[in-house]
């Protein structure tokens, strides 16, 4: 099962383990049991202190194995092979339930280890979903930590039966006591808060608490987190508010234009960001979403949670979100057949008909990928010409089972409980013709995150921040960068170039201001 490189790698890891693991595996006759079965043998083999036992006749899913100490309650259970991106949810699984200290804060384990209640966690993924181990590991953790909590992650493509009756149609889905909890991807804060109802009181007043800082930037993409290191460079009060660090980039798998690195994945390049800011002064404050930008000689940010956070300067840095089509059945059948990431979602419609909106580079990328995964993709383009590179035209008419309609404008989803076709009409003849399919990817471009900006900075009629060559807005003092704002050509190298600009911008104009008229 396991390639030689990866057991010496695998061995490498497991000398950190000093107590003895127990793994149970719950097992039948057929094929993925076997290949669990010897995926297990080779993980057992990498240290002396881990011990499979098989069982066959329990009440659990089959093919699936419990992790946890030897003589000790099993808490964390994988149902499916836990494999590709998830290889390495099963590896701090075993160092975790060996005690091997997880990264993560000191007063974070303490929340944890004092939560109250019965939480039995299910979560519903796909092997190739890049978003599903952040919330796999984060519910491992909480099930390690506290002994009311457990957490079994479901492999969506071995357990098909499962997803079909609960009609999961995008991944990560998570389960709590048999009811859906969330979907999408998630980090251990945002779960905690979730469950901890006490957690965003306590967090707010934390936030207001904090002194003014010299530069606030809003948003943790790679705009911000440039924007961050260069503030603090200077040697100045720097803050980072984010939603989610990483941003949109966290949904990005293949990155291949990223100059003097030749490919890397979305999420990788996320981290590197978070590890490159924390290397300075920087107060890193994460999933947290601002609600109001209130001007002054002091600004003020105001949050989700009720905080207020007061700095003398502000770098808005916000990103952008997928577009959305807004017609009817859209938003009723999110998660239900509509999906906007077909690297994730993309393994859960397999042998289905799909449709993908959209025809520049990210929507012909989902349909080469979709292409072959599903039956048959439909890519529907507005205009009269596709507008991704030709290159990737040329791939697209290689495909047998792809067909382009263009001059489409979807103008309805229909389903009953899920999708089940979409009407566009014909903008040439004006006929309304109807699709029938199981799966719709809308990939027609970003939309900025600026609603809470409306009425305090110079926004487009697009909602794009309207900046000057050095990124002030139309509020002095405050300024943005990347995605967010009107600067041409939505790209994460772009957007770090803009904001490490702004934020040198922004100490000119602290220099500026310090200095008495």
């Amino acid at each position: 099962m396991l390639d030689a490189n990866i057991k010496t790698q695998l061995k490498a890891y497991l000398e950190r383990v000093t107590q003895p693991i127990e793994i149970v595996a719950s097992l039948d006759d057929g094929a993925k049991s076997r290949e669990m079965q010897e995926l297990l043998a080779d993980v057992a083999e990498q240290s002396h202190l881990i011990t499979v036992i098989e069982r066959r006749d329990d009440n659990e899913r089959k093919p699936s194995f419990s992790v946890g100490p030897k003589g000790g309650e099993a808490r964390v259970r994988f149902a499916g092979l836990p494999m590709g991106h998830e290889f390495t949810s099963l590896i701090l699984a075993l160092l975790q339930s060996a005690g091997y200290p997880p990264k993560v804060e000191a007063d974070v384990i303490e929340q944890i280890k004092a939560l109250e209640g019965e939480f039995n966690f299910e979560t519903y993924i796909s092997l190739s979903c890049h978003n599903c181990p952040d919330v796999v590991q984060a519910l491992n953790l909480l099930s390690i930590l506290n002994p009311n909590i457990r957490h079994t992650m479901i492999d969506g493509g071995v357990f098909q039966e499962e997803v079909e009756k609960r009609q999961i149609m995008a991944v990560p889905t998570v389960y709590l006591n048999g009811q859906e909890f969330g979907a999408g991807r998630m980090e251990l804060g945002e779960i905690l808060a979730k469950i901890d109802t006490g957690a965003a009181k306590r967090d707010a007043a934390k936030l207001s608490a904090k002194d003014v800082f010299d530069v606030l930037v809003v948003g943790g993409g790679p705009a911000g987190a440039a924007a961050a290191i260069y503030a603090a460079r200077k040697g100045i009060r720097t803050g980072v508010l984010a939603e989610r660090f990483g941003g949109q980039v966290m949904d990005t798998l293949a990155i291949e234009n990223f100059i003097s690195v030749k490919e890397t994945e979305g999420p990788k390049l996320a981290m590197a960001l978070e590890e490159h800011v924390k290397q300075y002064e920087v107060d890193v404050m994460n999933l947290q979403r601002a609600t109001a930008l209130v001007p002054g000689d002091i600004h003020e940010v105001r949050l989700e949670n009720g905080g207020t956070l007061k700095a003398k300067t502000v770098i808005l840095a916000t990103g952008a979100r997928w577009r959305e089509m807004n017609v009817p059945g859209e938003k009723e059948y999110r998660g239900k057949g509509v999906a906007y990431c077909p690297h994730c979602d993309g393994p859960l419609f397999k042998g289905k008909r799909v449709a993908v909106i959209g025809g520049g580079n990210s929507g012909v990328e989902a349909a080469i990928d979709l292409a072959g995964i599903v039956a048959h993709v439909t890519l529907l383009e507005f205009a009269d010409t596709l507008r991704a590179d030709a290159v990737l035209q040329k791939k697209l008419a290689s495909l047998p089972n792809v067909t382009v309609i263009k001059s489409a404008q979807t103008t309805e989803v229909t389903g009953a409980e899920k999708v089940n076709g979409l009407v566009y009409k014909d903008r040439v003849s004006g006929e309304e013709k109807r699709l029938e399919l199981e799966g719709i990817f809308v990939q027609i471009g970003l939309l900025p995150n600026t609603d809470f900006l409306k009425g305090t900075v110079e926004l487009t009629r697009f909602g794009e921040i309207i900046v000057d060559a050095k990124g002030q807005t139309s509020v002095p003092g405050v300024f943005a960068a990347g995605d967010c704002t009107t600067v041409p050509y939505k790209q994460i190298i772009i957007a770090m170039g803009e904001g490490s600009k702004a934020s040198l911008a922004a100490f000119d104009h602290l220099i500026r201001t310090s200095v008495p008229a």
